[in-house]
């Protein structure tokens, strides 16, 4: 049985690439390709490829958004990302159980071996981006860590999402509180950290790798 793919990469002429990638190899077979998130996730429910070759900066739905809803539904499909160096969200794909990471920049050879290590029940995650992503991970806790001797849980929780532009009345619904704790809960992040308003805050937890 050839391993099935979909395919999913938002720049056509990538697309293409990849599909006459894969057609000249005798145990690979293309049932799907996709431009965005949307079309990649629609491709996966109704193909149930054994792989999908996913890049994470699509429009409508970007890849990160689909491992989500690839994890929520179960879906069997093993995923391998293909990426740029400089691709955010890759961190989150990795925890999200990306089982292969290729570099767009490598060799396309490079990228077929990964789909069949991937396959075969094995990890294809080229050792620098290993090593980037696990310092990514290791500045992120220990971020976490200095600032939790700054705000509490909660006024942590409310900080990212008000980072992550919901307004006061969603953060309140979401955590279950009043508005007015909202903004009492803020205006004491406002004032721990130094910053001037949401942007700024936005700033802060960005530099910090907390949003």
């Amino acid at each position: 049985m050839p391993i099935r793919l979909v395919l999913a990469d938002d720049h056509p002429i990538v697309l293409d690439g990849l599909a006459q990638l894969f057609a000249s190899e005798p145990d690979c077979e293309v049932v799907a390709r996709a431009s965005d998130g949307v079309e990649a996730l629609a491709a996966v429910r109704k193909h149930r490829p054994d792989i999908l070759v996913l890049d994470l900066r699509m429009p409508h739905m970007d890849g990160v958004a689909v491992l989500r809803e690839l994890r929520q539904e179960a879906l069997p499909t093993r995923v391998v990302v293909l990426t740029a160096v400089d691709s955010g969200g890759l961190l989150e794909a990795i925890r999200l159980g990306v089982r292969g990471v290729v570099l767009k920049d490598m060799a396309t050879k490079l990228l077929v071996r990964a789909v069949r290590e991937v396959h075969a029940g094995g990890k294809w995650i080229e050792k620098g981006i290993a090593t980037r992503a696990m310092g990514t991970l290791l500045d992120r806790e220990v971020a976490v860590e200095e600032i939790g001797h700054t705000l509490t849980a909660r006024e942590l929780e409310v900080a990212r999402l008000t980072a992550k532009g919901h307004s006061n009345k969603v953060v309140a619904e979401l955590l279950s509180i009043t508005e007015g704790t909202v903004k009492l809960h803020l205006h004491h992040v406002y004032e721990k950290l130094g910053v001037d308003g949401r942007m700024a805050l936005v700033r802060y937890l960005q530099s910090r790798g907390l949003l």
